[in-house]
């Protein structure tokens, strides 16, 4: 089957992170990580994770729904965590190897190919609104818990609904409220232990935000006329816009498996 270029879905988490990867390659390693974070992977909301979690160095950490792995990346340098990816896009996947060497597989976040109780800690960032659904996101979440061991510990980013009926909403996107997400939680038999509202945390270093836009203006300069780009960024203004309007919101979440 052939692939559309302008599905937004497939666009965003598979071309343009491959082209990610190849702008970051050439701009130098000090890109790699910003350049892998953008979007869900702002620094203080993966401070706010990690020290939440506690890994140890040298722990075990799978990452669900990695994208290139800049947030593993992150992590493995602030706490030398050893990050596993899973992450279901064959460019996405082949990007995570290219900028960074952790062992990555390609699948679904509702159906992870690693044993129960694999590891005791794991996160999944920014990955539970791209799924089809209520249905799905149980699955995922489920998932979760059993690939964590008990005792385990899980971090989650989150985009939720706060409004009923959204403007324009991305394509491709389920977001739920936080009534429906804790519901979720429950039916999973997880905890939430502790909850941090990421708009309120604090903005990227200026090195950081200065890598990331350079990254983007290249990502501009070659790409910017394919309809992979620009269905892309039409999602990121989206999402942008519903969370400025206050119709969306995130949140980073601490769970435990009951």
């Amino acid at each position: 089957m052939s692939r559309d270029p302008s599905d937004p879905m497939e666009a965003e988490f598979d071309t343009v992170a491959k082209w990610t990867a190849q702008v970051a390659v050439d701009l130098g390693p000090q890109y790699y990580v910003p350049a892998g974070c953008r979007g869900s992977g702002q620094p203080a909301a993966l401070d706010w994770l990690l020290q939440s979690l506690r890994p140890a160095p040298g722990e075990l950490l799978l990452d669900v729904g990695a994208g290139v792995g800049g947030p593993a990346a992150y992590a493995a340098a602030s706490t030398g965590v050893r990050p596993v990816l899973a992450e279901p896009e064959p460019d996405a996947c082949r990007a995570a190897a290219t900028l960074f060497g952790f062992p990555v597989v390609q699948a679904d976040a509702t159906a992870l190919p690693f044993t129960d109780g694999a590891a005791r800690l794991a996160w999944c960032l920014g990955v539970l609104c791209t799924t089809s659904g209520p249905d799905a996101q149980l699955a995922l979440l489920r998932e979760l818990r059993r690939v964590v061991r008990a005792g385990g510990r899980i971090g989650l980013l989150v985009f939720l609904a706060v409004t009923g009926t959204l403007d324009d909403p991305p394509r491709g996107n389920h977001f739920p409220t936080s009534a429906g997400l804790h519901a979720l939680l429950g039916r999973a038999e997880l905890d939430v232990t502790a909850v941090a509202g990421s708009e309120d945390m604090p903005a990227p270093p200026a090195a950081w935000h200065d890598r990331t836009a350079a990254v983007e203006r290249e990502l501009q300069r070659r790409f910017g006329s394919t309809p992979q780009l620009t269905a892309a960024n039409e999602q990121s203004h989206r999402i942008g816009q519903l969370l400025s309007s206050g119709q969306l919101t995130s949140q980073v979440l601490l769970l435990e498996r009951k």
